[in-house]
């Protein structure tokens, strides 16, 4: 694969730090959701050295988190898609990345597509979290896959991640606030929730997403605790300043956006 810049219907966008990400113009593109499993992930596991992002799409939240880590820390991406894998080889090469993260193509259901067992102790989860024939699905297949379950739901991310998972590592996860199946789908794979916290877009509205961190089931000696929420936006739509000072923390400006 040629290594070159946006294409027609591509853009090339600033995603954290020096690192760039392409992205198509009428496809799925990086979001809100994504810098906060990144930030999640980030503080459940500061120092990580092995990171598996499943389901990573243009590799968005992979390596908004890889980003935080020591320079010697290696990431693993698996994405289904073709067109998204591909779009994420690109940057890989246009960020000079390839010698740090390796982007599969696959399907995270197959045990080929991650073959390591308690290799990671970080994996970042961003699955799409509309059953079918839940909700409409885009016309554009790639955005399609990234919201509607087309390839899988939460507990066959969590299901790979807990497989996975190194001993006294953690799993990172963003889905819908008003889905009850996470902490399901987290007792099922054997693991046990460690913290949550739920995230409001704008405050006085009902909560958009929720973050969760899990571990390995025994390892963790407390009972899971609720982290204060993350709010986006005030009553006026202003940034909120838990979200700049979050947004701070991450690197990116106090712009918002």
């Amino acid at each position: 694969m040629s290594v070159v810049g946006p294409e027609p219907g591509e853009s090339l966008d600033t995603l954290v730090g020096s690192w760039s990400v392409l992205q198509l113009l009428r496809g799925h593109r990086f979001s809100a959701d994504d810098m906060l499993c990144a930030w999640a992930a980030r503080r459940a596991r500061p120092a990580a050295l092995n990171l598996l992002d499943l389901g990573a799409g243009i590799g968005s939240v992979g390596l908004m988190t890889l980003w935080h880590m020591p320079p010697q820390a290696r990431l693993v991406m698996v994405e289904v898609q073709q067109v998204s894998h591909e779009l994420a080889v690109r940057s890989l090469a246009l960020n000079g990345l390839a010698q740090r993260v390796e982007a599969r193509l696959g399907d995270l259901r197959d045990p080929a597509s991650v073959p390591e067992r308690g290799a990671y102790d970080l994996i970042t989860c961003s699955p799409p979290y509309i059953p079918e024939g839940h909700g409409v699905a885009s016309p554009v297949p790639q955005r399609a896959g990234a919201r509607i379950e087309l390839r899988g739901d939460v507990f066959d991310y969590l299901l790979t991640a807990k497989r996975a998972l190194a001993p006294g590592g953690r799993v990172a996860l963003v889905h819908a606030a008003s889905d009850l199946r996470p902490r399901l789908a987290i007792e099922q794979a054997g693991l046990a929730l460690e913290w949550w916290c739920e995230v409001f877009f704008r405050l006085g509205r009902p909560a958009s997403l929720a973050l969760y961190v899990a571990g390995h089931a025994g390892e963790l000696e407390t009972e899971p605790t609720p982290r204060p929420p993350v709010v986006l936006r005030d009553h006026e739509g202003r940034w909120s300043e838990v979200y700049l000072e979050l947004r701070r923390e991450l690197g990116y400006s106090d712009q918002g956006g």
